[in-house]
């Protein structure tokens, strides 16, 4: 686990459960290139007791040498070399996006959750700012009856937007609307970048 630097440890341990990253990007991009991934190409979430409907997963980065689908779309905490897959290739406003984070980025994905699905209440430990690991969300296609709920509080996010979730914490997540919900997920490690701006995006 990476070590976030000392002198803002502190400060990243006080942030709040959800912040607001100050960028914004183009959210009908995004969306013509996730669009014409061919449907095959989309991987099913393998920790099947995690929810319900569908739950689908594309890599963009993965851990170095991954070659089988489900290695390349699993997010390994104990990787410590990366590397961009050939879908990042063939998405270059995506590949855009992600040089617009000042941190390393470890395993990037997009995830689609299907209309009618649910994600369960769940808490994936290593994510949390303070501890030097977080996820970053960049939602890319979504509707109204979507909800992202954080420790019992909905998260409202937009396409285009840019956030931090401390998902340390328990997180689920509903699809009750007519068409598919698209993230574009980001684990990356916590540099003094990153933790300075988290911590100036909290007290915004």
């Amino acid at each position: 686990m990476h070590a976030v630097p000392d002198p803002l440890r502190h400060a990243l341990a006080d942030l709040p459960d959800r912040v607001r990253l100050p960028l914004a990007f183009d959210a009908a991009r995004m969306a013509a290139e996730v669009a014409s991934i061919p449907e095959g190409d989309w991987i099913a979430h393998f920790v099947r007791d995690n929810y319900e409907g569908g739950w689908s997963i594309l890599p963009l980065r993965c851990k170095r040498g991954a070659v089988h689908p489900v290695m390349m779309a699993f997010s390994d905490p104990g990787a410590t070399e990366f590397e961009d897959t050939p879908w990042l290739a063939r998405a270059p406003y995506l590949a855009e996006v992600l040089s617009a984070f000042p941190c390393p980025l470890q395993s990037v994905r997009l995830m689609r959750l299907e209309p009618g699905s649910r994600i369960k209440p769940h808490s994936d430990h290593d994510l949390d700012a303070a501890i030097g690991q977080a996820r970053l969300h960049v939602p890319v296609t979504s509707n109204p009856d979507v909800a992202f709920w954080l420790n019992a509080t909905q998260v409202v996010m937009q396409p285009g937007e840019a956030w931090y979730l401390r998902l340390s914490d328990t997180h689920s997540i509903d699809n009750k609307g007519q068409s598919t919900r698209v993230h574009l997920v980001i684990d990356c490690t916590v540099d003094a970048a990153l933790a300075a701006m988290l911590e100036a995006a909290a007290q915004r």
